[in-house]
């Protein structure tokens, strides 16, 4: 189904997981319980529904709503209710009126002499709502569903929660299995759209990979009828993904949705970033980007140098939520009343602009991904070089550790144009910056997205090569 191209590998490891069960049957405890996370509309339900079909076992899938614990106990027992478990008609006979009582009678009619699934979407959301979720939810599995030959399925979007439910300092520590849906990759992209790399790599930076905007790109359609057509359609993916994930995780009045946008502006220091919020408070703003870089959706990133820098910058982590806050956030209302022509225009006027800067950490994962590669040694850090005031900017420094490194691998330079390759006056610069870093003959890559015509590198890559790095991931 082309919703799950690239999703395989994520197959597999549910099905060993399930396997597991299978052989563990007549055991003791052949319950396993796996932690599924991922950004909002990454496709994590979707996965697993996908999963359920082709497993063929009963199974219910309950999904949180952010109730009350009331309301939510109430549309879980509708859930079994409604659930392909043989036995549930017990829960409409019984009807607990307490998460306890309700994780019991779920154990009960959980099969004993075959496998079967209980899904918990938005695990989250109970933890916050439901007194002692966490604890309720250890004891039901330690004493009554890893007893069953189940798969438990708990899944969340938001990243810091789930990785708490998980850790040392809470009941539910080392139960689980945790696994990470991230979105589709450049290459998942090329194949499921028909697209050159280049224009792969295009895509990724629009869609972030998100599988509901990606399903509403029109097979080899370009990147400009692609957005043409969003544009078009008021409830496009493309258009609404951003704000119902946004309304989510932070309310309306939150401070983070404003320092969010400064970033997603193109603001990424410190103090233009509290600027461009309203002249915030310093402690408002350190508590505001504290969530936001704690919630994964920004990054703070220092220079990777063989010397410590204070020179923090911060960029929106997410390639989607990157081109959203940039170009469509502050033109709603343009695009709400058709003129989406002229958001579109104003897109083309600084695509390519917007683009060169926005690739670059796309790059950087490919390049960590690809190396080791002729000569070029994997790199255990991939980050960039800056100065306060920009003199000194390197797009890729490989290195053995970050921010502060004790030993650089290399120094290279991205120019990602059309029509323009990467030539002895860009080697020229990359000497230039090299030498007022280091003394030292450290190798030099350029990564062009329309080839090189110099020599004097140790490597280049274009996006041919660096598409390669994401297959088989």
């Amino acid at each position: 189904m082309r919703r799950f191209i690239g999703r395989e590998r994520e197959l597999r490891v549910l099905g060993a997981a399930f396997e597991k069960i299978r052989e563990g049957i007549g055991s003791q405890k052949p319950g396993q319980c796996v932690l599924l996370r991922g950004r909002r509309r990454v496709g994590k339900s979707s996965l697993v529904e996908e999963f359920l079909s082709r497993a063929e076992v009963p199974y219910v899938f309950f999904t949180a709503a952010g109730e009350s614990a009331a309301d939510e106990l109430a549309e879980l027992l509708d859930a079994v209710a409604s659930s392909t478990l043989p036995e549930r008609s017990l829960f409409a006979e019984e009807t607990p009126g307490q998460w306890n009582a309700a994780f019991r009678l779920l154990a009960e009619i959980l099969p004993d002499d075959t496998p079967s699934v209980v899904v918990i979407d938005e695990v989250p959301y109970l933890m916050e709502r439901v007194d002692a979720f966490e604890g309720m939810l250890q004891r039901a599995w330690d004493r009554l569903l890893s007893r069953k030959p189940v798969l438990l399925l708990l899944i969340g979007s938001d990243l810091s929660m789930m990785e708490a439910l998980n850790s040392y300092d809470r009941p539910f520590h080392q139960r689980a299995t945790e696994m990470v849906l991230g979105p589709l990759n450049p290459a998942d992209i090329g194949d499921m759209l028909g697209l050159e790399p280049a224009a792969a790599f295009d895509a990724a930076l629009v869609t972030g990979g998100l599988p509901l905007i990606c399903a509403e790109w029109r097979p080899d359609a370009s990147l400009w009828e692609f957005l043409r057509d969003s544009l078009d359609n008021p409830i496009s993916a493309l258009l609404v993904s951003a704000e119902r994930s946004l309304a989510a995780e932070f309310p309306p009045q939150a401070m983070s949705r404003e320092v969010l946008r400064a970033i997603g502006s193109g603001e990424r220091t410190f103090t233009n970033i509290a600027r461009a919020a309203g002249g915030i408070a310093h402690t408002t703003l350190t508590r505001a980007t504290e969530v936001l870089a704690d919630k994964r959706v920004v990054a703070a990133e220092l220079p990777v140098s063989l010397r410590p820098s204070k020179e923090r910058r911060y960029r929106v982590a997410d390639p989607y939520l990157r081109f959203w806050l940039a170009f469509l956030d502050p033109h709603m209302a343009e695009i709400e009343r058709m003129r989406g022509d002229l958001t579109l225009s104003r897109i083309k006027e600084k695509w390519t602009s917007w683009r060169g800067r926005a690739v670059e950490p796309l790059v950087r994962e490919s390049l960590a991904r690809l190396l080791p590669d002729g000569g070029l040694p994997a790199a255990p850090a991939i980050g960039g070089y800056w100065t306060r005031g920009n003199d000194i900017e390197i797009d890729l420094v490989g290195a053995d550790r970050q921010p502060v490194a004790k030993r650089l691998l290399f120094l290279g330079s991205i120019k990602w144009l059309e029509n323009s390759a990467f030539d002895s006056h860009d080697l020229a610069a990359l000497h230039k910056h090299r030498a007022a870093i280091t003394d030292d003959p450290i190798p030099l890559v350029a990564v062009s997205r329309s080839g090189v015509n110099c020599s004097g590198l140790e490597a280049a890559y274009g996006p041919e090569k660096l598409l390669t790095a994401w297959r088989g991931n």
